[in-house]
């Protein structure tokens, strides 16, 4: 069977959006993405685990041979959303196949279907080795969208440990009392039940039930009717760009909690830059980064000034490319120079 070119074949696996694109190792350039509907739980959400993962692989493999013309990739890097192992075993996919099944030996079933050699990382992972090319030294990555995650680079390599364990901020418990909110995991009081997207959204939500005269007399109100039950993120994301003060203070409220976490990195390993991205975090964009600067002002990083606070705090990419660009930065570090004969 004839193989690729030199180019990458890189995926995106999410809950709800499967991405495929070719990277180029020679240059950096992502080029010919696709997208489309993951045939997971989303779009079947009474399927068997069982069932689901086999359809997700079916999809990847179908995907990979179009996107190639039915060719052998040179390999595949496969940006995943869930907890994976180095060998390359998903562990769980709350947001692709919902409930925990077994793990699926995910690298090995791509390598042996498609004849390529597979690379499969979390997805968070993956986007740490995008920024890891223009980062000057160690960073942390902080993603907050309908969740919050984050991933250590230092010393070239991404901080977790062979059994995937690493990252997992958003279900550091920050609230222990026992009306804390729910987490998707099924905990209560994680730090992504209260400072995500979607925590902001039920904060913002209560906030205006509480007070509906100043709910009423925001901008946020008037961006959705006047009707709490019809706050939305994008709705709020828009009222703290344009200043109301309402949704900002709500917003303030939520980050506390995350301003403690990065704080916590920042004292027990000394990590000094902070990239925010996620959709939520980017919806908001510079009034969200100022914010959580002040959250960490306030309460104080042990031996820094409020500039070099300022300083160590800033927003990613604007884009949903992460995963595929990571995953080829990944493949370029880890995969040999071709022959001339073409094989990987």
């Amino acid at each position: 069977m004839a193989r690729d070119d030199g180019t990458f074949t890189v995926l995106d696996v999410g809950g709800t959006t499967l991405r495929i694109g070719a990277y180029d190792p020679a240059t950096g350039v992502l080029s010919r993405v696709r997208r489309m509907p993951v045939e997971g739980m989303h779009r079947d959400p009474g399927a068997p685990v069982p069932v689901l993962q086999r359809r997700v692989v079916d999809q990847i493999v179908r995907e990979v041979g179009a996107h190639t013309g039915g060719r052998v990739p040179r390999a595949l890097g496969v940006a995943f959303a869930g907890p994976i192992t180095a060998g390359g075993l998903v562990l769980a996919a709350p947001t692709v196949w919902g409930r925990r099944g077994d793990p699926l030996p995910l690298g090995d079933l791509l390598t042996e279907r498609t004849g390529a050699p597979a690379v499969v990382v979390n997805d968070l992972t993956a986007a740490a080795w995008r920024y890891a090319a223009t980062e000057p030294g160690d960073f942390c990555l902080l993603t907050v969208s309908s969740g919050i995650g984050n991933k250590v680079f230092r010393g070239g390599e991404v901080l977790v440990d062979a059994d995937g364990h690493g990252g997992e901020l958003g279900h550091w418990v920050c609230d222990v009392s026992a009306d804390a909110p729910p987490c998707d995991c099924g905990g209560r009081g994680h730090l992504g039940a209260i400072a995500s997207g979607r925590g902001v959204l039920a904060a913002t939500r209560r906030a205006a039930a509480a007070d509906p005269a100043g709910f009423g007399r925001s901008r946020l109100a008037a961006l959705c009717g006047g009707r709490p039950e019809d706050i939305d993120n994008r709705a709020t994301a828009r009222a703290v760009r344009e200043g109301d003060a309402f949704a900002t203070e709500v917003l303030r409220g939520t980050l506390t909690h995350l301003a403690q976490a990065v704080s916590a990195v920042f004292t027990s390993i000394g990590v000094c830059r902070y990239i925010l991205m996620g959709g939520f975090a980017l919806a908001v964009g510079e009034p969200y980064r100022r914010l959580l600067v002040g959250e960490l002002t306030r309460l104080g990083c042990f031996g820094l000034d409020a500039g070099q606070v300022d300083a160590m705090v800033s927003l990613g990419v604007a884009d949903d490319d992460h995963g595929l660009i990571g995953a080829g930065r990944l493949l370029t570090e880890r995969t040999p120079v071709p022959s001339s004969q073409g094989a990987p």
